[in-house]
This record gives structure tokens, sequence and C-alpha cells, in this order.
């Protein structure tokens, strides 16, 4: 909703483990999401050492990583991200779905919750506004779904 601005949580993190997957598709844009999405995660007092990063080729390989890492057993929360840009050709539709459905298939058998972090815009200009801390800055929504996720018990 244009406007909504995040809202303000204060949750001890301390002992939280979260795993964050980015693929290197849309590097520049994914990597300043992840960075806004660590500074919000560090805000909230979740360790440095408990934060994970994993990183995958493209949006398609995130339901198989997040599959991976929930086997551990020691994440508390898994954050999927990924940058999806619709070009001219259907592909966008696919990817978008695929990884959806993948990814609440992991998080419904594995038992672990999977934050949908993948921002899926028209085009450059909107993924760009939506990342950055001018704009709406998503990774702090993400890291704050993330945080309150841990608290269902």
């Amino acid at each position: 909703l244009k406007g909504t601005k995040s809202p303000e949580i204060s949750i001890k993190g301390k002992s939280l483990k979260i795993a964050i997957i980015l693929p290197y598709f849309n590097e520049e844009l994914g990597s300043e999401l992840l960075k806004n999405i660590k500074e919000e995660l560090l805000k909230n007092k979740v360790g440095k050492n408990n934060i994970k990063i994993h990183r995958v080729s493209g949006a398609l390989e995130l339901p198989f990583a997040a599959m991976k890492i929930s086997e551990n057993g020691k994440t508390d929360c898994i954050i999927a991200l990924g940058i999806i840009i619709k070009g001219d050709t259907d592909h966008y539709d696919y990817v978008c779905k695929t990884t959806y459905n993948g990814l609440m298939q992991v998080q419904l058998i594995k038992k672990v919750p999977i934050i949908f972090g993948i921002l899926t815009c028209a085009n450059v200009k909107q993924a760009k506004v939506r990342v950055t801390k001018s704009g709406l800055n998503k990774g702090k929504e993400i890291a704050i779904a993330a945080l309150l996720q841990t608290q269902i018990t």
C-alpha cells in the first residue's frame, strides 16, 4: 500500500538463527536488499554470527536450497530473496509461480518458516524503488516478517 510504513518492532533476536538465500541474478539490487535485511536483523539483536548467507544462481534454485537448509534443524527461519523483473515473455510468470509454490511446499513439509522475500517487479525502476532505503525499503519489511514469524509456537 502506498504510504504504508513498516511497523517498529522490538524482538530480542539474540538466540535466533536466520538463514538468508540470495541468488546471484540481479546482483546489485539483491545485495542492497540483503544489506537492508541484515541491518534490521542486527538492530533487533540477532547475532551477526547467527545470520547465514547462502547463494544460488537464480530464483528457481531457492526451493531446493531452502529444503537443504531446513534439514539441518539449526535454523529458526529462512529468508528467500530474489528480484524477478518482468520481460517480454511468459518466463516471468513461470519463475514467480514455480518459486512461490516450491517455497510454500518446503515450509509446510519441513515446518520451518520461509519468508518470501522475492520482489516481483514490472521493471528495473520499480525494483530500485522497492529495494532502496529512500523507497519502500522492502528489506526492512522482510526482516520484520522473519522476526515475527519466529515468535509463532
